[in-house]
């Protein structure tokens, strides 16, 4: 398998990225993915909707509060940030779907897929972890949350199920959605109807943003 280094041009790095995707895809049983994304229905109401299929790739970032070491002599607490990032890929086909981490946060080259019922990751530091959910292994593995389940959706500009308060732009284009303690704000590039860029927050201050190119589009 090719492999990527931190001198790899990014464009080398993402297609590169993109193809690994794909064949994780094929690997773990799914067909081949279609060559272009099923659009999203219009709907009034906004009912949850997403891209049956879609392959993505661009970056993630990660910042959360850190606990501080020890407490100055004034009394005062400076927690400060911690965080990481990493390039990746992302293949989806209906409920199924594989991402390649490169530069993963902390734990190297990382492997994250989803047969619809279980989610197995493995990377280079932590061996293969397996779980219901894509949230818990990344938490396990890397100590970072993510709301992974709800970006099929909002990958697709469309509310999660269980999201509440989406706001919509002029276009009738998703701007924030609310889920749990998650508040998601969405970016578009010109007239475009998929975001280009996710930015989620936790209540409890940790921080995630996701650059998306969309490559079948």
């Amino acid at each position: 398998m090719s492999s990527l280094s931190p001198k790899t041009p990014l464009s080398t790095r993402l297609s590169t990225l993109a193809a690994l995707t794909s064949a994780l895809l094929i690997t773990s049983g799914c067909q081949s993915l279609q060559s272009a994304a099923t659009p999203p229905t219009s709907s009034p109401t906004m009912q949850a909707q997403k891209l049956d299929n879609f392959t993505i790739n661009g970056k993630i970032g990660v910042t959360m509060p850190s606990m501080p070491q020890s407490t100055p002599a004034d009394g005062s607490v400076d927690a400060g940030t911690q965080g990481g990032s990493a390039f990746y890929a992302w293949g989806q086909q209906n409920d199924r779907f594989a991402i390649e981490l490169i530069g993963a946060l902390g734990i190297g080259k990382t492997n994250i897929e989803y047969n619809g019922q279980t989610a197995t990751l493995v990377s280079e530091k932590t061996g293969t972890l397996t779980a219901d959910d894509p949230e818990t292994l990344l938490l396990e593995a890397t100590g970072w949350q993510a709301p992974i389940s709800q970006m099929p959706y909002w990958i697709s500009g469309r509310p999660a199920p269980s999201d509440s308060n989406a706001q919509m732009d002029a276009q009738n284009r998703l701007i924030s959605s609310v889920n749990g303690s998650w508040t998601a704000n969405f970016t578009y590039k010109g007239a475009d109807k998929l975001p280009n860029k996710i930015s989620a927050t936790q209540s409890q201050g940790q921080k995630v943003i996701m650059t998306i190119n969309h490559q079948d589009r």
